[in-house]
């Protein structure tokens, strides 16, 4: 017997360890049909393709083994990564190097990848970025040709030839260009009449209003940028706030107009004034907004009056993607303002603008340096699904971890090398099983390309059979060791046709709700039917469409199935007439809530389950007879009583508007009033009137709920005291406490007495000297004994 308990232990426990394994699984529990589906749950599932392999082919690859697949019917693909392109970067010096195109410059590697990803698996490389020495740059310096910029117009007319002799030791290829803004020529902004249109500074000498307008394209000749830039003129509008916003995007997308190279790219944006914004091009009608593309014809802006102000987001996108870096010079009234518009735009800066030209020339130097020396690697769009992070190696060992878009190093010099760990990871299989993203470093034309082919299929698949006879009869391919169904036939072997059930997923049809087990885990789906298990007991038995019933797990009590008062009906309990309950242990007999008065839990409770449920909160017990907070019965009908029979009591003067709602039957004594064995709901009553004298009386309620009390008419009165006892008591009392009082105050005199008197004995027996000598006395005769007086 002993034996056998610890067998049945045994497997009860391999079991329960075998349903946690399964349930802890994903790879098991997401019943993956193919081996496709399979590598797609996690890198840690693998397929088994052996044809004769009978448990869940998809799985980890240590249970997959323990469970008998062999180490060659074992697919499990892995993902990797591939160096497409690796040119190294250029070590070139700007003194006595070679003259170099800008496109064979290199200042980032490797510059293509090629990643396999596999779902779940992430793929780790490396990038190497070094700033070049003598890097061609393209300056373009867009002013702001309000009236109040004058000064600093004059400014820029030497700027070409002395910023070209300052940057000689970052470059010697520069290529600087000029461009002006101003506003809209629409109302508010511009004074529309045409004595303004000519002139808007008279007295002074203006130019006349315009929006945009490219003065210089980008070259190397000095001379001719001072000979250009000396011929503007300032101008003017209404209000404060300029078209800024509408020259950047010209100056950005305008890329053969300007003539920018995939070189460095700077603009210089300077201004005393604030820029408008999207949407303010509404006060002079103009609603469409602004398209992002160049609208140039000669070297004006053409469409200022038709399109709206770009959008923040607008210039972050378009300098972004043009690699422009912005420089903006501006007053300091206007910084913090520039400040804020800065840390939306990456890759720039915000320097003060001084009256000084050589301030101005320290100021571009000091923001291509801030700028160069900060490298920030930014990716484009990635598909759905997938993911990118960064660690940043920088200078002194200096790691920096981040996600998309925030691999930066700063503090980088000419000659510095720098490293970027990048890591893809893949989530499932997009719909596209190749895509192409770019990785490349904000503010220079150089871009990483990174190729994802995601894996979504494993190589089995190519060494299927068609119409393999193990797929009924030819009815589907064998791949992977599953069948892949032909059109029209459905099943785990294609043994169903596709005109039998009524859609091509079969294990839908047999599934409660989505997500829940095939069959309830409880039998075998056939063509879209469930096909219940049979158990070793043949009285117990699965039931129901889905095998989501059965007769044997319903409730117990006392250990029997449903209380053994009762059958069990898809895990249900059906009790019999007399009995309720999940597990039908609740009686409806209610014998047992009945008082002595037979009355159900004493009128105040409901009979649940053979036990009273009091409804009323002042009573409790176990038939609700016990109320520790009420009065009694008898306490409550006193006054009442008192007043119909002897017209005494609180309720004298309302007696019959109070008290009419009973019968009074008057019998002679106490021994005269019924007994409770004679009739039930009696009690019995005793009482004290106002005189102190005991009342008896009976309340009973009869069947038809009248009441019946019946009163003795003779009362229990006290006899009244006798006063000469009662006088002679209390006046022997008081001497008897005064002669006692007046002995106790004679001993404690005496006691007193005695101790005084033994107090002066004893001083007098202490006494030194004689009561016929004064002590004080000194007498004046002194007498002195010769020593050698013998007495003769």
């Amino acid at each position: 017997m002993d034996m056998r308990v610890l067998l049945i232990s045994a497997l009860l426990g391999y079991v329960s360890h075998v349903r946690a394994k399964t349930d802890s699984n994903v790879c098991v529990s997401a019943n993956a049909k193919t081996c496709g589906e399979c590598i797609q749950i996690g890198p840690q599932c693998v397929w088994c393709k052996d044809p004769d392999f009978k448990l869940s082919r998809c799985d980890d690859k240590e249970s997959l083994e323990k469970a008998g697949c062999t180490p060659l019917g074992i697919e499990n693909p892995r993902g990797n990564v591939t160096i497409d392109k690796n040119k190294p970067v250029t070590n070139r010096k700007i003194e006595g190097g070679a003259n170099l195109r800008p496109e064979e410059i290199t200042q980032i590697q490797p510059q293509k990848f090629t990643l396999n990803l596999r779902s779940g698996e992430s793929q780790k490389f490396t990038l190497m970025f070094k700033r070049a020495e003598d890097y061609p740059i393209d300056l373009y310096f867009l002013m702001d040709l309000s009236d109040s910029m004058r000064s600093n117009l004059e400014n820029v007319k030497n700027l070409g030839a002395d910023l070209a002799k300052e940057m000689r030791h970052i470059t010697k290829d520069l290529r600087i260009g000029f461009g002006s803004f101003l506003e809209k020529l629409v109302m508010p902004f511009i004074l529309m009449t045409p004595k303004y249109l000519q002139n808007p500074c008279f007295p002074n000498d203006c130019t006349a209003p315009f929006s945009y307008k490219n003065v210089l394209s980008l070259t190397n000749d000095s001379t001719l940028f001072a000979r250009e830039v000396s011929k503007q003129k300032t101008s003017g509008n209404l209000d404060s706030p300029e078209a800024g916003f509408d020259a950047i995007m010209q100056a950005a997308v305008c890329t053969n107009e300007i003539g920018w190279r995939n070189v460095t790219r700077l603009l210089v944006f300077s201004t005393d004034a604030g820029f408008h914004l999207a949407g303010d091009g509404k006060l002079g009608g103009i609603v469409r907004p602004n398209d992002g593309k160049c609208h140039l014809a000669n070297n004006m802006y053409t469409m200022s009056n038709y399109f709206d102000y770009p959008t923040i987001s607008q210039l972050v996108d378009t300098l972004s993607d043009n690699n422009i870096q912005t420089i903006f010079a501006v007053t300091e009234q206007f910084q913090a303002l520039y400040q804020e518009l800065s840390a939306l735009i990456p890759k720039s800066t915000v320097g003060t603008l001084s009256a000084s030209s050589t301030n101005v020339i320290q100021l571009i130097i000091d923001a291509y340096n801030s700028l160069s020396a900060e490298v920030i690697l930014d990716n484009t769009k990635l598909p759905d699904g997938v993911s990118i992070s960064y660690v940043s190696y920088c200078k002194n060992g200096e790691s920096i971890k981040g996600n998309s878009g925030a691999a930066k190093c700063t503090n980088i010099s000419i000659g510095d090398e720098v490293k970027f760990e990048i890591e893809i990871t893949a989530e499932g299989c997009p719909s596209n099983k190749s895509e192409t993203i770019t990785i490349k470093p904000l503010g220079f034309n150089e871009e990483v390309e990174i190729v994802l082919n995601f894996i979504c299929e494993c190589e089995c698949r190519k060494e299927g059979i068609p119409n393999s006879p193990a797929c009924h009869f030819g009815n589907g391919t064998l791949e992977c060791g599953v069948c892949r169904c032909n059109e029209g036939r459905l099943g785990r072997l294609c043994e169903c046709s596709q005109n039998e059930v009524e859609t091509d997923d079969l294990d839908a049809n047999c599934r409660i709700g989505k997500g829940t087990e095939v069959c309830s885990n409880n039998g075998e789906c056939l063509c879209g039917t469930c096909e219940c298990k049979k158990r070793d007991n043949p009285e117990e038995r699965y039931s129901g469409k889905f095998c989501e019933c059965d007769n044997f797990s319903c409730d117990r009590s006392n250990n029997k199935l449903c209380g053994g008062h009762g059958r069990c009906e898809c895990r249900k309990c059906i009790c019999e007439a007399n009995y309720t309950g999940s597990a039908c242990d609740c009686s409806l007999d209610t014998s047992t809530c009945l008082t002595s008065k037979k009355q159900i839990c004493n009128g105040r409770g409901k009979c649940e389950c053979g036990v009273c449920k009091c409804t009323d909160p002042k009573f409790e017990g176990p038939k609700c007879d016990i109320c520790p907070t009420c009065p009694r019965i008898c306490t409550e009908r006193k006054d009442c009583v008192e007043c119909r029979q002897f017209g005494m009591g609180s309720k004298k003067q309302t007696c019959q508007k109070e008290c009419s709602n009973f019968s009074i039957t008057v019998v002679n004594t106490r021994e005269d009033l019924p007994k409770p064995n004679d009739q039930f709901y009696l009690d019995e009553c005793k009482e004290r009137d106002a005189d102190d004298c005991l009342f008896f009386f009976t309340y009973a309620t009869k069947n038809d709920d009248k009441i019946e009390v019946h009163v003795a008419e003779k009362k229990e009165c006290p006899s009244g005291p006798d006063i000469i006892p009662i006088v002679a008591g209390v006046v022997a009392g008081i001497v008897l406490i005064g002669l006692a009082l007046l002995l106790i105050w004679k001993l404690i005199m005496i006691i007193h007495d005695r101790r005084e008197f033994a107090k002066f004995e004893k001083e007098k027996m202490n006494a030194r000297w004689d009561t016929g000598e004064n002590p004080i006395y000194k007498s004046a005769v002194t007498t002195v004994v010769n020593p050698k007086y013998e007495g003769n």
